[in-house]
């Protein structure tokens, strides 16, 4: 398992500022639950509102993009911009502030690491019996 903290966390926020200083936003959205954290650090950051929900001309953000499920209802939005910290694959749609390739679980800052321990058994165990 792969340990992400704080200051990763700073390091990917800075990659993100520096990505998007020139970008003009509507706001940034964040995907429940993954990528609330760092879309409020956007949108203080970026002095964009935080959004309920997802608007034309938006940022959306994610924490992790490995099976893509989290992120696909905002795939035919050609109208927001949708970026995640670290991607498992190469980007082919969305943004990628990090890419990871493999297969190591990834536990962020926020994270509880047993909760994390136990949602990585059922990540495996539904890949593996369906």
């Amino acid at each position: 398992m792969r340990t992400l903290n704080w200051a990763d966390f700073d390091r990917a926020l800075e990659r993100a500022l520096t990505r998007f200083k020139s970008s003009r936003f509507s706001g940034v959205y964040g995907v429940p639950r993954g990528g609330l954290v760092l879309a409020v650090c956007l949108s203080h950051r970026l002095g964009i509102p935080l959004l309920e929900q997802p608007q034309a001309g938006c940022l959306v953000v994610d924490d992790i993009y490995e099976t893509g499920q989290t992120v696909e209802p905002f795939r035919e939005r050609s109208d927001i911009t949708t970026v995640v910290w670290i991607s498992k694959v190469p980007p082919l749609w969305w943004q990628a502030l990090e890419i990871q390739p493999g297969h190591e679980w990834v536990l962020f800052p926020w994270e509880n690491a047993a909760a994390a321990n136990a949602d990585e058994l059922q990540y495996r165990a539904s890949r593996t019996n369906g």
